[in-house]
C-alpha cells in the first residue's frame, strides 16, 4: 500500500500540470470573449496567480527529479503570493458588484 501512495505522490505534480494547462486554455477562451460587458480584471489577477502556481509546480517537478536543489519552504512563499492575489481578486469583484 505504501508503494501506491509513494507512486501517486511522484506523479501528482505531472497531473497537476496537465490540469493547469486545461485551465490556462479556458482562461484564453475567456479572454477572447467579444463582449465588453464582462468585468475581466479579477479574472486577470486569478490568471496571474495560476501562472505563479505553474512556476511552483515546475520547480516541484524539477526538485523531485533532482535537477534543481531548492529548499522546500520556497513553496510557502509562492502560496502566500497566490493567496494574496486571490484575496485581491475577491475584493475587486466585491467592489465591482457593489457599484
Amino acid at each position: 500500500m505504501e508503494e501506491i501512495l509513494y507512486a501517486a505522490g511522484l506523479v501528482a505534480p505531472y497531473y497537476n500540470l496537465v490540469l493547469v494547462a486545461i485551465a490556462i486554455w479556458l482562461f484564453v477562451v475567456l479572454f477572447k470573449t467579444p463582449s465588453k460587458k464582462v468585468f475581466l480584471k479579477p479574472w486577470i489577477v486569478l490568471f496571474f496567480s495560476l501562472l505563479i502556481y505553474v512556476v511552483e509546480e515546475i520547480l516541484t517537478v524539477l526538485r523531485t527529479a533532482q535537477i534543481v536543489k531548492l529548499p522546500i519552504h520556497i513553496n510557502g512563499f509562492f502560496e502566500l503570493v497566490i493567496i494574496s492575489l486571490f484575496i485581491y481578486a475577491l475584493l475587486l469583484q466585491r467592489e465591482a458588484v457593489g457599484k
